[in-house]
């Protein structure tokens, strides 16, 4: 890690524990006897704008799910993605009709999903609570890395914007559309936590982005 990079990736880590935090990803509890704690890790990562220079600094605490024994840690994993002739489809539809397009993703997307497994994980480096040493972390929302995060974060956005007046197009699973009688409203094309979200203007566009804690990619 360079000397100069230290105060930004210092800072990323920091913004990602007060997200882990602030949705009560795990309790600190002993580990229950036969019961193993996986590893965890911090990924740095820049993220780059199109001249070159660097736009933000990324930090995400990533369990070790290769680790995970099916059957036991995780029973399915499979997550539907829009597929690539229906994002084509979508993008000439905006087009031809002129709608605004945002591609987004969701801020720590996975942590806002809830865990159905009884998961271990070992307090992550740096973060080890003194006078808890020997806890480790029962984790109670999904973490990057999960065999079954995919899957569990799509079917809680599913339940989401369902619940919140969106139509799941019967021809494709990944894309969803709410619209007032006026003929105001948008669409949503979700692949894992990336999506594009189409707009007959923008304030309908924003007013989405901001109902779901959406941030520009």
């Amino acid at each position: 890690m360079a000397s100069r990079d230290v105060h930004f990736w210092k800072e990323a880590i920091h913004d990602e524990i007060d997200s882990i935090m602030h949705n009560n990803t795990w309790v600190l509890t002993d580990l229950p006897p036969g019961c193993k704690a996986l590893g965890c890790k911090w990924i740095l990562k820049r993220k780059m704008k199109v001249d070159g220079t660097i736009d933000k600094y990324k930090a995400r605490l990533v369990i070790q799910g290769f680790r995970q024994k099916e059957g036991i840690d995780f029973f399915d994993t499979y997550a539907p993605v829009a597929r690539i002739s229906t994002i084509r489809l979508l993008l000439a539809l905006a087009a031809i009709h002129n709608l605004v397009i945002h591609q987004m993703d969701v801020k720590t997307s996975f942590l806002n999903s809830d865990l159905d497994e009884e998961i271990y994980m070992k307090q992550p480096e740096g973060f080890v609570m003194p006078g808890n040493e020997h806890k480790v972390c029962n984790l109670k929302k999904l973490l990057y890395g999960l065999k079954q995060a995919p899957k569990q974060w799509h079917q809680k956005f599913d339940d989401v914007v369902l619940s919140n007046g969106f139509a799941l197009n019967q021809a494709e699973k990944c894309v969803y559309s709410k619209f007032d009688t006026s003929g105001k409203g948008v669409m949503i094309c979700l692949y894992v936590d990336d999506m594009l979200i189409f707009g007959i203007d923008l304030e309908e566009v924003d007013k989405t982005r901001n109902s779901y804690h959406l941030v520009l990619i």
